[in-house]
């Protein structure tokens, strides 16, 4: 879209022709010039009016052009873009998931079917990253060893997205909960301190890791970062007893090796919250309590891109005058002898 900045200007086109049209033509001053042969002067020239009529109509439209062009640069044309949303200065989130081997457990009631841990987590987490716009997500991935998937980004979307290709192995069978802390405090310290958040999603405890999960958390305390940590995973599941019917059926807790004073611990050093979630309903109920403990900045500010047009019709003006000038340069015969040859060209 264009706007203009002083088009009021533009009133002014028709000036030239008011002028021409109103005005008397200047007298000159000087006395006329008195020729015995003027009868013949006259005639001589008659030829040259009929030419020089039609070009002075082409000289006259050419002004008119400039004079056009000159007013459409006054009056400050200014192309506006497309509105362009800022990111907002929200929180700086990571987001770190559990993918070792247990997380392939299905034991998360969803209606009459069961579901895989990850599943679930896959699902109502990418649901949890397309309500935080304005934060800036990072996500990393844990197992046996812990990596970053995706670093602190304002790009909700590639976050959501790799959580969905999220894969349970990838990382090792084991449990690095302390690792997951530390790669998070190293990704996390560098950002503004009143805004520093990791949610840690387990099923399990701590086997694999280099760091104590409780020394990482101290660490996180000490660079004022809260973490929140989930433990997941249903409290009890029947296991199918002889070739799958009921006979010989017990009743098992799936959830047996989940270390949840250890997860408490953590979230309480932290100034974080602790929370348990045995089914994917308990699971979204966990995200919109973290929706509210952290919620997202409403402010947002929106950009408009400016570009001033004003040197197009300038340019266009420039090159018109240079016309003009070359073609008066020709009728006065300013211009070399070699630029005026006619048609039929000089011989050599």
């Amino acid at each position: 879209m264009i706007e203009w900045m002083w088009p009021w200007i533009l009133l002014l086109t028709p000036l030239p022709w008011l002028i021409r049209k109103f005005l008397p033509p200047a007298r000159s001053q000087q006395p006329a010039l008195r020729a015995p042969f003027f009868q013949e002067w006259q005639s001589l020239s008659a030829d040259q009016k009929g030419r020089g009529r039609s070009s002075g109509m082409g000289s006259l439209v050419l002004l008119w052009l400039v004079w056009v062009l000159v007013l459409i640069a006054t009056a400050r044309p200014v192309w506006i873009g497309e509105p362009i949303e800022l990111p907002k200065s929200g929180r700086d989130l990571m987001l770190s998931v559990d993918i070792s081997g247990s997380m392939r457990i299905e034991d998360m009631q969803v209606g009459q079917v069961l579901a895989r841990r990850i599943d679930a987590v896959r699902q109502l987490g990418a649901d949890f990253i397309g309500r935080r716009s304005g934060d800036r997500l990072g996500l990393i991935l844990f197992g046996s060893n812990a990596y970053v998937q995706s670093p602190l980004s304002f790009d909700t979307a590639t976050v959501k997205r790799f959580l969905q290709e999220a894969q349970i192995g990838f990382a090792g069978q084991e449990t690095a909960i302390g690792d997951a802390i530390g790669l998070a405090v190293k990704r996390l310290r560098e950002r503004p301190a009143d805004s520093r958040v990791l949610i840690l999603l387990t099923d399990g405890q701590d086997t694999a890791s280099s760091v104590k999960p409780l020394d990482a958390a101290q660490l996180a305390a000490s660079l004022g970062i809260r973490i929140y940590t989930i433990g997941i995973g249903a409290d009890e599941m029947t296991l199918p007893g002889l070739f799958g019917s009921s006979f010989g059926s017990r009743q098992v807790n799936p959830s047996a090796e989940l270390d949840e004073s250890t997860l408490q611990e953590i979230a309480r050093q932290t100034g974080g919250q602790y929370f348990r979630a045995r089914n994917p309903r308990e699971l979204a109920a966990i995200y919109e309590a973290l929706d509210q403990l952290e919620p997202v900045e409403q402010e947002s500010a929106i950009y408009r891109p400016r570009q001033a047009l004003g040197y197009l019709p300038l340019t266009g003006a420039l090159l018109l005058s240079f016309l003009l000038a070359l073609q008066q340069c020709w009728r006065t015969g300013l211009l070399p002898s070699s630029w005026l040859r006619d048609s039929a060209g000089e011989q050599p």
